[in-house]
């Protein structure tokens, strides 16, 4: 009996030794608070690089103020007046354009039409002529930009360039008569090239006298006429031998048309 007993030990001896390996296997050289520890700082780490990338790709940076900004728009640069005091210096500041803008310009050189084809190219060509230029300040409003202004629910072009032209507390080129009473109702600064034109044009009263060059007979026969600089008629009675001939002439009378002002003027003696 007592050689069985001894025998049947022999199992829970062996249950006794594996055990300790058992819990040997999974005992860690870190204690528990040097685990937090390290935890904690891992996860500082993380949320000093991943999450930063992550989220600054949903964050929208805040667009850099714009200097003394003067917004072109579709109008004025198909014209190309604007150009030609942009390089005089008449103004001083950044030239904006949106995309928007230069979408409409590309629809328009798009045309089928020849003539809003040519007009639409000539004017993106300024543009980029005017980028290229030294000196002057030319930035393009990207769409991603534009959406900064909340202008989703905005698709007229002349709305966004109102909106956007107010946020920035800048002013409008254009030759839009409309877009020019709009800007104005909303508070915004717009200078128009065709009102600029007429105020430039040279001035004249009757009484006044001056010399010209007459260019072709009028539709009087014996009538010669010449032209100021801007544009404006000068009508000279009794002078149709004097086409091609510069002469001096005194101002009759006025007339204003649609078109613009008829000076009637009479042929000094020599």
């Amino acid at each position: 009996m007592a050689k069985k007993n001894k025998v049947s030990k022999k199992p829970v001896e062996a249950k006794k030794i594996e055990n300790p390996k058992t819990e040997e296997h999974h005992i860690s050289p870190f204690s528990p608070k040097m685990i937090g520890m390290l935890a904690d700082e891992v996860a500082k780490t993380l949320m000093k690089t991943l999450p930063m990338r992550r989220g600054g790709s949903k964050k929208r940076k805040k667009p850099k103020k714009i200097e003394n900004p003067i917004f072109l728009d579709t109008s004025a640069i198909i014209d190309g007046r604007v150009f030609e005091l942009i390089n005089l210096k008449v103004f001083n500041g950044t030239f904006v354009v949106l995309e928007s803008v230069l979408l409409e310009l590309k629809h328009i050189a798009d045309s089928p039409e020849e003539i809003k084809k040519e007009r639409g190219r000539r004017g993106l060509s300024l543009l980029d002529k005017l980028k290229k230029t030294k000196g002057v300040k030319v930035e393009v409003f990207s769409a991603d930009r534009e959406k900064n202004y909340d202008l989703d629910k905005i698709k007229e072009v002349d709305e966004r360039l109102i909106k956007i032209s107010k946020a920035e507390k800048g002013k409008i080129i254009t030759c839009d008569f409309n877009l020019e009473k709009k800007a104005s109702i909303s508070g915004v600064s717009a200078i128009n090239i065709n009102t600029l034109a007429s105020l430039l044009k040279i001035r004249a009263i009757p009484g006044e006298s001056f010399s010209i060059k007459l260019l072709h007979k009028g539709k009087d026969t014996t009538q010669g006429v010449g032209y100021f600089d801007d544009g404006t008629m000068v009508v000279v009675e009794n002078s149709s031998l004097d086409v091609g001939k510069t002469v001096e002439v005194m101002v009759s009378r006025v007339i204003q048309t649609t078109a613009g002002r008829i000076l009637f003027a009479k042929k000094l003696p020599q």
